[in-house]
Formats: structure tokens, C-alpha cells, sequence
């Protein structure tokens, strides 16, 4: 109650106020208040799903289990999984993340186009000191199951062939120059036992390099973000064991007002600020690398903060081997009807969230990497083309990474 008291609606805090905010968001965020992100607190508003999700959700989710080992999910075809949720079923958490896994933020497919990122030593007060600019292509993902607005609809014949849910590709990397061109491509697969397929491009080299899954958990060359964190927490679901921490009203940003995001004066460039930040209903789940994994995951354990209403993961902590906290990942989202005010293409019929911002932290040296979304120099000002049928399967082979290599 004492946290609430000292945060309204109108509030400001910055690293001398930060303790007004500490029972109010996770140790990584805490941490990024006192090296001088700065928040804006606004009164808390309604986030809604796409109808065509909800659609879905009522149409598919009455036929959602899961397997005998309480990991798998099964009869899932579209909508959310599991939109009856317990807090005393056994299986509550690992129903979380597989909402998370399946969240309506983009069901079908995405694009964006030209984003940046810039790598910063954070600290209160500190000046802008960019060590490392990143620019990349695209980043796009295509999902072959769960489609609610674009044909093929529920499922992609495709599925039936290949066994995969979705595809992710990340290319090519324009800035720096050192690693110009490089790329990465993604496969999830249904099949519980089979792991992530995952290649990377180095067009220096022409070489294609299969990367195993402990890799994925690292930053990749410039990239900064490891692949497992670039959209919240996104190994593959069944590999993890997941432990329901509790659930609070905690701040975050889901209404931000900013496209392009302002790049923070007060702490170096590591965050955008000052944005709003409102009190979210959110689930606390602790996940944690299985035996298979254990030898490969660079984080011991993932603590990833779940939306209650639009189940993305506005932040998550990261834990070291020996116990200590690693990193933080957090993002800043709109709830728009386009991602930035000039779009002229990318206009939807309903409001939908877009991340706009996204920070990579590390908590023990304060660097981070700061990625804005659309990009500071974009040349493409539509920014995010959400399950509008922008990329298809094609985009998502070797072949076309390679391809695209300037």
C-alpha cells in the first residue's frame, strides 16, 4: 500500500525519487531508474485485442490441453490457448508462457523495416557516448500456425510438410561495417522434441553457420540482443520448467507516446525517457533451463513479467550461474492504429500494440544497447507492417539472406 500512496497519476520520478518506485517494478528496471531513466506516471487504460484474435480465442481455445508431461501444448490451432486461467491449477505458469508464446500482439506475420540501435555506457547525468551503432534491414518473423488475419487462415498448408510453427529472420545487418550483411534465420518447430533450427550469414566469409541453441542465448556479433530475448523471452517453450512467482500491479509502458522514441538525456542513451508509465496487472514466472538445456543456456534463470491483458512481457530479468542478476531486457509499447503518425500504408481498422523501444542492460558493467523502433535514421517511415501479408515463407530461407547481403 505504501508504494501506491507515493505514486498518482502526473508523478515523475527520476534516480532521486527512484525509491517511490521500487516495489513497483523488477530489480533490472530499479536498476535502470537509478542510472537516470526518468518516468512519466499516467492513469492506467483498457488494452483489447485484435477482434479476429478473439475470434479465434472462441473459437479454438475450448479444444486446448496439455500433453501428459504438463509442458506440451495440445489441439491448439489459433486464438490464445488458454484464456481461463486458475492461480490454483498446477499447470498455471506454464499456461502463462504458452498464452506468452501465442500472445495477439502478431499472429500471422511482421516486418520492420530499418530500426536502430545504439550501445551506451548508462549512469545518472551522463552525456551521450554512442560506442557502437547498429542498423538492421528487417526484422520479421512468419508464423505458420494461430493466423487470424491473413490467408492462409488458421494454418499454413506448410505445416503439415515442415512441422514448423513459425519462422524468424533478422537480416541484413547494415551498421556497422564490420558486419555488414550478416543475418540470422530461425525455425520453431511443433515436434516438443526437436529443437530450434538457427543460421547465421557472415557475407565476408560466405559462410552459412548452423548455430546450436546454447548460442541463441548470447548476443550475436553487434546485435547486442541475444536471439532467446528478442522479443521478451522466446526459447522454445517446452525446453524451460516455469514457477509462478506471484502476480501485482506493477509499472510498465503499454501506451507509449513517443514514434520515433526519444533517446534518454539523463542516463547516457540507455533507455527512452521520459515516456508514460502506468500500473499493469502483470504474472511473475520464473523459468528455468531444463537438463538439456542446462549446459547451454548462458542464463541460469529468466524471470519474465507477463501483461495480464495484452500478454507480452514488458520486461524480464535475467540470473547468472552463480545467483547474481545478469540482465535486463525491457520494452516500450503503443496501442495504436499505426505505429507512427505519418504512415500512409500500414494503417489498421482497430488498435493494436507495437513495440516501439526495447533496451538490453547489463546489470554488473551498466551497459546497454538502446534499439528504437522505427529507427532514429530510417529511411522507411512506415516502420511496423503487422499481419498484413508483407513477407511470406520465401523470406524466410538461407537463399534469401544470402541474397541480401549489400
Amino acid at each position: 500500500m505504501n508504494a501506491f500512496a507515493q505514486i498518482k497519476g502526473d508523478a515523475f520520478v527520476s534516480w532521486q525519487n527512484a525509491a517511490n518506485v521500487q516495489e513497483l517494478v523488477p530489480p533490472g528496471v530499479y536498476f535502470k531508474v537509478l542510472r537516470g531513466m526518468t518516468m512519466k506516471i499516467m492513469p492506467q487504460r483498457h488494452v483489447s485485442w485484435p477482434p479476429p484474435y478473439w475470434e479465434a480465442t472462441e473459437k479454438y481455445s475450448s479444444q486446448v490441453r496439455l500433453g501428459d508431461d504438463r509442458r506440451t501444448l495440445l489441439g491448439y490451432v489459433a486464438g490464445q490457448p488458454f484464456p481461463l486461467l486458475d492461480s490454483n491449477d498446477s499447470d498455471f505458469a506454464v499456461k502463462i508462457m504458452w498464452n506468452h508464446a501465442f500472445r495477439p500482439i502478431a499472429s500471422d506475420d511482421y516486418d520492420l523495416r530499418f530500426f536502430d540501435c545504439e550501445s551506451v555506457q548508462t549512469g545518472p547525468g551522463a552525456s551521450v557516448n554512442v560506442i557502437q551503432y547498429i542498423q538492421i534491414g528487417h526484422y520479421a518473423g512468419y508464423s505458420l500456425v494461430g493466423r487470424t488475419e491473413v490467408d492462409p487462415l488458421p494454418v499454413d498448408p506448410d505445416f503439415q510438410i515442415s512441422g514448423r510453427l513459425w519462422a524468424f529472420a533478422l537480416y541484413p545487418e547494415l551498421a556497422p561495417a564490420v558486419e555488414r550483411g550478416n543475418g540470422i534465420l530461425r525455425y520453431r518447430y511443433a515436434d516438443p522434441a526437436r529443437a530450434d533450427d538457427a543460421w547465421s550469414w557472415n557475407p565476408g566469409t560466405r559462410r552459412l553457420r548452423r548455430l546450436n541453441e546454447g548460442f541463441l542465448s548470447t548476443a550475436v556479433g553487434a546485435q547486442a540482443f541475444d536471439p532467446d530475448h528478442y522479443s521478451g523471452f522466446n526459447p522454445k517453450t517446452e525446453e524451460y520448467d516455469y514457477r509462478f512467482l506471484g502476480e501485482n500491479n506493477m509499472l510498465a509502458v503499454v501506451h507509449a507516446e513517443n514514434s520515433t522514441e526519444v533517446q534518454c538525456a539523463t542516463d547516457g542513451g540507455g533507455s527512452a525517457c521520459p515516456e508514460a508509465w502506468e500500473l499493469r496487472h502483470l504474472y511473475a514466472v520464473e523459468a528455468t533451463p531444463r537438463p538439456s538445456r542446462i549446459t547451454q543456456a548462458l542464463q541460469a534463470k529468466s524471470v519474465v513479467y507477463v501483461d495480464s491483458e495484452s500478454w507480452f512481457a514488458p520486461y524480464v530479468d535475467t540470473y547468472s550461474r552463480d545467483g547474481q542478476l545478469f540482465q535486463n531486457v525491457l520494452f516500450w509499447l503503443a496501442y495504436r492504429d499505426r505505429a507512427v503518425p505519418e504512415a500512409r500504408v500500414a494503417i489498421y481498422p482497430f488498435r493494436r500494440q507495437f513495440v516501439v523501444g526495447a533496451a538490453r542492460t547489463d546489470l554488473q558493467s551498466g551497459l546497454a544497447t538502446m534499439c528504437y523502433l522505427p529507427g532514429i535514421e530510417s529511411p522507411e517511415r512506415e516502420c511496423w507492417y503487422v499481419n498484413m501479408g508483407a513477407v511470406t515463407r520465401d523470406f524466410f530461407t538461407t537463399r534469401a539472406m544470402s541474397n541480401a547481403a549489400p
